[in-house]
């Protein structure tokens, strides 16, 4: 069983280990959540030799929603935020300050690029590290090396959930401050608006 982030409910966690699987271009993987920042502290340690970037995707505030002369909303949205071309020293910072944040919100995802590699690390919801990279072999090892070992099928949460047992993802605080507030504290970084996506 994996622990999950404060941000997320699931139903059935003892289904649930931290094990990845090599998919066509990606690894998926549960990661318990006390060994989510360590396992991102390490990979942008290991891309200290070439420019990265910080992604950050949050729903699209309710306000800012496109709605119908009725004023529903048809379909809901996320923003994508980018800090362009830091080293590795301040992606180590922002986890180390703003980590238990990005980390337990339940509501957004975040991760670190290469800007020449083009490997990615990602955290979405209900605990699932993405990684996006060309050099599989390489990060099947680094999964091992932080305890996750391999299945030939991964289980996430999103495949226990049912219409009775649903998941639930909730905004986190901290000292009254959310994720909003984080992006607003990050524009010293050079994080900027990218785009609007359908969620």
């Amino acid at each position: 069983m994996i622990n999950i982030i404060d941000g997320c409910c699931v139903p059935y966690p003892e289904r649930l280990e931290e094990e990845y699987e090599v998919r066509n271009n990606f690894i998926a993987a549960n990661v318990s959540a006390e060994h989510i920042r360590p396992m991102f502290l390490d990979f942008v340690k290991m891309h200290s030799d070439e420019p990265i970037f910080f992604i950050l995707e949050v729903p699209t505030n309710f306000n800012d929603e496109p709605k119908t002369e009725d004023g529903y909303i048809e379909k809901r949205h996320k923003d994508v935020y980018y800090i362009d071309g830091i080293n590795s020293a301040a992606a180590e910072y922002i986890l180390k300050r703003y980590g238990e944040m990005l980390v337990h919100d339940g509501m957004s995802s975040f991760g670190f690029g290469c800007h020449e590699s083009g490997s990615e690390i990602m955290l979405t919801q209900y605990n699932v590290v993405t990684i996006f990279t060309a050099y599989k072999g390489i990060f099947s090892d680094f999964l091992e090396v932080h305890g996750i070992s391999k299945t030939d099928k991964l289980v996430t949460a999103w495949d226990t959930f049912n219409i009775n047992a649903p998941g639930e993802c909730r905004l986190y605080t901290i000292n009254g401050k959310c994720i909003y507030d984080l992006i607003e504290e990050l524009k010293i970084f050079g994080i900027y608006f990218a785009e609007r996506r359908d969620d």
